[in-house]
C-alpha cells in the first residue's frame, strides 16, 4: 500500500461492566455489557468496514466485549492483545498507532475511557456533520465507536490527521 492509501481508525470503547471486588483489570461484563457488545459488532458489520487487525487490551471486559463483537464480523482479524492500551494516556496511544505496519488498511483498537475518547478526539481534525459535538456530548459511553479516515502512513497519524466519518453507540 502507498503512503496516500486512505487508512481507518475504529476506536470502540469496552461494553459496560460490572463493578466488582476484583481488580479493576479482571472486572467482567455486566448483562448489558454482554447485550451491547454483539449489537456493536453487528452496527460495524454494516458499515461494511472489515478490519485488517485489531489490537485489544487486555483487560477482562475489554477481551470479553471483543470475543462478543467479532462474532457478529464477516471475517475475523487479526487479534493482538497489548497490554498497553490499559490505562494508555493519549501519547501511549499515538505511539502504539505509529507502530501499525503500513499493509493494515483497517485498524480496530478496543479500549477504555478516557482514552477512547480522547483519541478520538485528538484524531478528528474534521468531521462529517455534527458528529464531533454529538461525540463530545455522550462523553463516549460504554460500546460506543468512532470511525476516523486519514490518509498517509501509520507514522504520520498525529492530532488532526484524520476526519470523523462515524459515531455510534448501543443505543441509537
Amino acid at each position: 500500500m502507498s503512503a496516500d492509501t486512505p487508512r481507518r481508525i475504529v476506536l470502540l470503547r469496552h461494553a459496560k461492566a460490572e463493578w466488582s471486588q476484583d481488580s479493576d483489570h479482571e472486572r467482567p461484563l455486566a448483562d448489558r455489557g454482554r447485550m451491547d457488545a454483539p449489537a456493536a459488532g453487528r452496527r460495524l458489520a454494516g458499515t461494511g468496514i472489515t478490519p485488517d487487525l485489531t489490537l485489544c487490551s487486555t483487560a477482562a471486559r475489554t477481551r470479553e466485549t471483543w470475543k462478543l463483537f467479532v462474532s457478529e464480523l464477516p471475517q475475523r482479524p487479526k487479534t493482538v492483545y497489548d497490554e498497553r492500551l490499559y490505562e494508555a494516556s493519549l501519547g501511549e496511544l499515538l505511539a502504539l498507532l505509529n507502530e501499525t505496519a503500513d499493509d493494515v488498511q483497517d485498524l480496530l483498537v478496543v479500549g477504555h475511557n478516557p482514552g477512547m475518547h480522547a483519541l478520538a478526539d485528538a484524531l478528528a481534525g474534521e468531521a462529517e456533520g455534527d458528529l464531533l459535538a454529538r461525540m463530545n456530548r455522550s462523553g463516549f459511553p460504554t460500546a460506543a465507536m468512532a470511525v476516523i479516515e486519514f490518509t498517509g502512513s501509520w507514522k504520520s497519524v498525529e492530532h488532526g490527521v484524520g476526519r470523523l466519518v462515524a459515531y455510534l453507540t448501543p443505543h441509537e
